[in-house]
């Protein structure tokens, strides 16, 4: 385990040099370049350190890697040209082998594989950057999943995220306070150490489970105790397809699945003050009657009663489109800097025009909102161009973060389901 924890050091710490020779280079270089020359140069070189980055943290499992995802879902902290990189480790992590797995599932329940399942599949179903997941038989006959932390990635997980900080502040790529550093990386590495303690995934599920019981349509698996620890967790197997052959189905099917997803993260905000974060698509499964299947309850953000309620102001004063209230409301969520510059009312304005359409919100939208055609994340892309002046009045906040990655990868899986849909009484009846 020293060996390899040298090795993972060793290799994070070559790529935090040779960033830093980059980007000494690079300031070195364009010196007496002029503003738009200097720029394209920073892109490029942000390009590099980018696919040097998640190139390194691909390589390397572990808590290192999940870092690396977490902060593709953090677009706002990062320069896009490192956000885009990094976003290729969402995809599918190569799996560990079975002996390995094994090993770490007899520690872990203090028994033979044998004994313990009827059958236990070897090639898992589904791998991810701190563990993966098999299929299994419990010696009663039941179906079940199990989750198995990948070993010593709990070890690395502190070190490994310093080394990921120095890189990227090396890289210039943290533009924001020291006191912003903190605080978000905080959040980082809580969301990290939760995901890695499975007795808490385990509570989380019976919380939302409890919670979303009487909810018809979203299910939620349940926790086998008798097979499950810190680094194993094993549920009971809840199946349903992928959101890209749901994306085939009718419309109204779709619309149903939809409303159930609005449920599921409005309902546990406004509900529960606490919220799954991870909305990735391949944490739900779809069933054809339109009911949502939901896993992965690792990484859970809870919020205080003030914070709710600051939350549902925002949206009341963003559909009256009460534009004061509204830049109160942001600087008292820390998004907007509380000083005296002046950012004029139609900046929001022209936010709100496009922020609003996909919940039907009239005047944006009127009626249904065809997600399969949705333009916004460009409108998104190019409003930014054009406001880039008022940009340094805002920042990325610590309490609205989390929400931030929630509601945006709400609104892709939306996009990438296809649905047509007026959201609408849905917004009002949580407001």
């Amino acid at each position: 385990m020293a060996q390899s924890s040298g090795k993972r050091f060793m290799k994070l710490a070559g790529m935090t040099a040779s960033i830093a020779g980059k980007a000494a280079k690079n300031s070195l270089k364009h010196l007496s370049s002029d503003e738009e020359k200097r720029l394209q140069a920073r892109s490029d070189m942000m390009q590099d350190v980018g696919i040097q980055i998640a190139e390194t943290l691909g390589e390397m499992k572990g808590a290192v890697m999940k870092v690396g995802q977490i902060a593709s879902q953090y677009k706002d902290v990062f320069p896009p040209e490192v956000a885009t990189a990094l976003e290729k480790l969402q995809k599918d992590a190569p799996p560990m082998p079975y002996a390995q797995i094994k090993a770490q599932v007899e520690r872990e329940l203090q028994g033979n594989i044998t004994e313990l399942f009827a059958e236990f599949e070897e090639t898992p179903f589904a791998a991810a950057s701190i563990g993966q997941v098999h299929k299994a038989v419990l010696p009663s006959g039941q179906h079940v999943v199990v989750k198995v932390q990948y070993p010593d990635v709990d070890k690395n997980c502190d070190s490994d995220l310093k080394q990921v900080r120095m890189a990227l502040k090396i890289a210039g790529v943290l533009n924001m306070s020291r006191a912003l550093q903190e605080q978000l990386f905080a959040e980082i590495r809580q969301s990290l150490h939760d995901e890695l303690d499975y007795v808490k995934e385990a509570h989380n599920l019976r919380i939302f489970g409890g919670f979303h019981s009487r909810d018809d349509g979203i299910i939620i698996p349940r926790v086998i105790s008798s097979h499950s620890s810190k680094r194993v967790l094993t549920l009971t197997e809840e199946m349903g397809e992928p959101l890209a052959v749901a994306a085939t189905w009718d419309n109204d099917i779709k619309q149903k699945i939809a409303t159930h997803l609005f449920h599921f993260t409005a309902g546990q905000l406004f509900g529960l003050y606490r919220m799954h974060c991870d909305p990735h698509p391949g944490n739900f499964a779809f069933r054809a009657d339109g009911s949502v299947v939901a896993y992965d309850f690792g990484g859970i953000r809870s919020y205080s009663d003030s914070e709710v309620q600051l939350f549902r102001r925002f949206a009341q004063h963003a559909i009256k489109g009460d534009v004061t209230a509204l830049e109160q409301d942001l600087i008292a969520l820390e998004v907007r800097r509380d000083d005296s510059s002046l950012v004029p009312g139609d900046f929001y304005q022209q936010w709100l025009t496009i922020g609003l359409k996909p919940l039907s919100i009239p005047p944006y939208q009127e009626g249904p909102f065809d997600f399969a055609n949705s333009h916004v994340h460009h409108d998104v892309i190019a409003q930014m161009r054009t406001s880039l002046k008022y940009f340094g009045q805002f920042q990325p906040s610590a309490t609205t973060m989390m929400l931030d990655r929630t509601v945006s990868g709400q609104y892709w899986n939306l996009v990438n389901l296809g649905v047509k849909i007026d959201l609408s009484l849905l917004v009002h009846e949580y407001l």
